[in-house]
């Protein structure tokens, strides 16, 4: 994964790479928002855009980038010990950017409303109705203690969606093996300026801008 994090929605390897990858590899960058922050108004407000996107996200970019540096060193001198205790930091910067680079694309000022075509189908296959799978990725979202993400991901060895959560910058798809096609971030700094404490809300309004579009363009994608 760390020579792919450049392109971080679409990765999903491992979090350890070959020396020859973290020697080659080009800084990680913080990727433009396809909208403005105040694009998802009112149900996003543009300050929680603009925090999360320049702030949030651009220190887990940051910090990546200080922590593969040190990782090559340690891999340079075989330091298994320092290599070994940056894992976390890897895991979870790494996974901040990784989340979050999906999470902006899987957000539009043209959202909302239902998926269409096999993504529909195959929420109807899976959970009974979109009403039905809704009601249970919100349901995980809200459960999650302290922070955290709720996932819709695909099961490629069963061919079928799923929903999970992750705790913190925790990766879909390298914590539980599910490719990633829908994540909603529960950290505070998601949702505290607007909607305070009351998670529940914060997820109420955020189905009013899911992009479907791009989760059903991933799904296609990932059936390959």
């Amino acid at each position: 994964m760390l020579c792919r994090f450049a392109a971080a929605s679409r990765s999903s390897a491992k979090l350890v790479a070959p020396l020859g990858c973290l020697v080659s590899r080009q800084k990680h960058t913080l990727p433009d928002l396809p909208y403005d922050y105040a694009a998802l108004e009112p149900h996003i407000n543009a300050e929680i855009m603009q925090l999360h996107h320049s702030k949030h996200h651009a220190t887990y970019v940051n910090n990546l980038n200080v922590v593969e540096e040190k990782y090559k060193e340690a891999l340079a001198k075989g330091d298994v010990t320092t290599q070994v205790s940056l894992q976390p930091a890897l895991k979870f910067n790494g996974g901040g950017h990784i989340n979050h680079s999906i999470f902006w694309t899987n957000l539009s000022p043209n959202g909302g409303g239902e998926p269409k075509g096999e993504l529909m189908e195959a929420i109807k296959r899976d959970f009974g109705s979109f009403a039905n799978f809704k009601e249970k990725l919100t349901a995980v979202s809200v459960g999650v203690q302290g922070s955290g993400w709720g996932w819709l991901g695909y099961n490629k060895e069963q061919g079928r969606l799923q929903i999970a959560a992750c705790a913190n910058q925790d990766p879909l798809q390298g914590t539980t093996g599910l490719i990633p096609l829908l994540g909603i971030d529960v950290w505070e700094h998601a949702y505290y300026l607007q909607y305070k404490n009351v998670r529940p809300d914060y997820l109420k309004a955020i189905w009013n801008v899911i992009n479907w579009e791009n989760v059903s363009s991933r799904y296609a994608t990932c059936k390959k």
